[in-house]
């Protein structure tokens, strides 16, 4: 089934992303993947081709383009060439941290940080998951005390991508004094930059997508400007959840891309492939599974396509992107694994695509609102509440 969201400058837009990735990342992303690190020459030459930032206005740097398309092309070269572990990275700092400056930042807070962003030469993380607060961001402990007219940040997070790599964090912090589970009104934002107080932690292993770095983050009295809170004062969390369907569409779009990619994989290998003196793909059980997983791929970019014209109308509710990631990560999940089946033995082996697409997409269900949390939030849309 041909898709119809695109329209020609995405098409150009996506072979300079191709083109991107076979010159600077695919020759290179093995080491990388060794190295549990993305080196920050990345960053900057991913700036230079204006990859970074493209919804950023062009008076700080960006190519003014808050069309979402461009940046799901992106994202679906990334998965589609397995380097889901660069879109994760990008993802951070693009879909997460950039959209709360854009829309609660300040002047000066723009004018000081979306310029380096968008040239790759500051990069970021979000600091809001901690070791008792996952999904729960009501639960979240890191304070940020007042003192004359900047903030004394501490606690500690963990799970943060570009955590090692990264300059500064956007932190979710209780600035209203409370303990236990905090209020609506309870937690800022604020752009916390390294430097005294600011510690890394251990760098997490973890089973896939190790390019990209992952660690814990602890703060120890901080001393951060009022000039870089985010927004108003006790609107954190109200900003955060504004802003999670653009993050929760990215995950989609990715695990999108890696199902079509996994399919393809899986069809290519089965032709060539002979067993018991036939090919593999002439085998009736091979032809059905593949006949469902093509099925599950189209109906999944169906979906996603729609739910990213929805984002650019500004349509796409907090449900909305709830139903869509919750739906093309468990597709992708499931879809990996039976397109690893279909390899047999070589599915196990890293050296080919689907295993790598296999461990990486194990994550999709988990990261940025695991599906039992999407199921809630789709759940209390319906009931009302």
């Amino acid at each position: 089934m041909e898709r119809n969201v695109f329209e020609e400058d995405h098409l150009l837009f996506r072979e300079v992303a191709a083109e991107f990735i076979s010159r600077e990342v695919a020759p290179h992303y093995a080491s990388w993947d060794q190295d549990h690190l993305m080196p920050r020459t990345l960053w900057t030459a991913a700036g230079e081709q204006g990859l970074l930032g493209l919804a950023v206005p062009e008076e700080f740097g960006g190519a003014g383009m808050p069309d979402y398309r461009f940046r799901a092309v992106l994202d679906e070269e990334f998965a589609k060439t397995n380097h889901l572990a660069v879109a994760l990275a990008f993802h951070l700092h693009d879909d997460l941290v950039l959209p709360h400056l854009l829309a609660y930042g300040s002047d000066d807070l723009k004018a000081r940080w979306l310029p380096g962003m968008v040239s790759g030469e500051r990069v970021t993380s979000v600091a809001w998951t901690e070791p008792g607060a996952g999904s729960d961001l009501r639960g979240i402990r890191t304070k940020a005390v007042r003192d004359g007219d900047d903030w004394l940040i501490s606690g500690q997070k963990t799970f943060i991508g570009n955590g090692i790599s990264g300059d500064a964090s956007l932190v979710l912090a209780r600035t209203d004094g409370s303990t236990g589970r905090g209020s609506a009104d309870s937690f800022s934002l604020f752009m916390v930059e390294k430097g005294e107080g600011y510690n890394t932690g251990k760098q997490l292993d973890k089973m896939g997508l190790k390019a990209s770095d992952t660690a814990e983050l602890f703060f120890d009295e901080v001393r951060v400007s009022g000039d870089n809170l985010v927004g108003e004062l006790g609107h954190g969390l109200r900003y955060a959840t504004e802003q999670l369907p653009q993050g929760r569409l990215a995950i989609a779009v990715a695990a999108s891309a890696v199902s079509r990619a996994s399919y393809e994989a899986a069809v290519t290998y089965t032709k060539e492939r002979n067993a018991f003196g036939e090919r593999v793909i002439d085998f009736q059980n091979t032809r059905f599974q593949l006949a469902d997983i093509l099925t599950e791929v189209e109906v999944t970019e169906t979906y996603v396509d729609q739910a990213i014209l929805a984002f650019n109308a500004g349509t796409l509710d907090a449900a909305s992107a709830a139903r869509v990631k919750l739906w093309a990560s468990e597709r992708a999940k499931s879809i990996t694994d039976r397109c690893l089946q279909l390899h047999g033995g070589y599915g196990y082996i890293l050296e080919y695509p689907v295993a790598q697409a296999f461990l990486a997409t194990r994550l999709l269900t988990i990261f940025g609102g695991t599906s039992e949390i999407m199921r809630d939030v789709v759940g209390r849309h319906i009931a009302g509440r």
